[in-house]
């Protein structure tokens, strides 16, 4: 068997978690996300022949920058645990910003698309969690995909925004 001169690579990182208050009920906040979020129609984009065909596509699928991939009802799932929690999960993103890393190291898909959690805290007022995009993906040592790290940002910080909530100066220090 022959053996690969392949080393493990270790990668040291911080990030920021980002806990928002949106100012509206849990229904609310998580019916006015998915308005400004909407599902990813992945149907439609893997009828399309060319890239410019997707980019054009996701400008209509996503008009604040991001799209649904994947949607769970951690209430649901957790029911009957005792818990009470009010929580929904996403996976937020958009493939054709995605790529702009991944061309540089597939490794950047790790955290694209984002993980986000709208839920409702102990008072029942709402809060959006993230991770800092751009804390993320400077973990990378690559100044080209740290640059799109810095543009989520500002999409993340203008969806906020749209959702009534106040975006953290950490979203615009750059």
């Amino acid at each position: 068997m022959e053996s690969s001169s392949v080393d493990t690579a270790v990668v040291q990182h911080q990030d920021k978690r980002l806990i928002v208050p949106v100012p509206m009920p849990y229904d609310h906040a998580v019916e006015r996300f998915e308005q400004l979020v909407p599902a990813a129609d992945m149907a439609r984009f893997a009828q399309l022949a060319t890239w410019d065909a997707v980019l054009k596509q996701a400008e209509i699928n996503a008009p604040h920058g991001f799209m649904i991939y994947w949607r769970m009802d951690v209430t649901a799932t957790m029911a009957g645990s005792g818990s009470g929690w009010k929580c929904t999960e996403y996976l937020m993103g958009n493939h054709t910003i995605a790529e702009r890393m991944f061309r540089h190291d597939p490794s950047a898909m790790l955290y694209a698309p984002l993980r986000v959690l709208i839920h409702a805290d102990r008072d029942r007022a709402s809060r959006f969690v993230v991770d800092q995009p751009s804390t993320l993906f400077q973990s990378f040592d690559n100044s080209s995909i740290a640059t799109v790290g810095v543009e989520l940002d500002r999409l993340l910080a203008d969806l906020l925004v749209l959702l009534g909530a106040a975006a953290p100066q950490e979203l615009r220090a750059y």
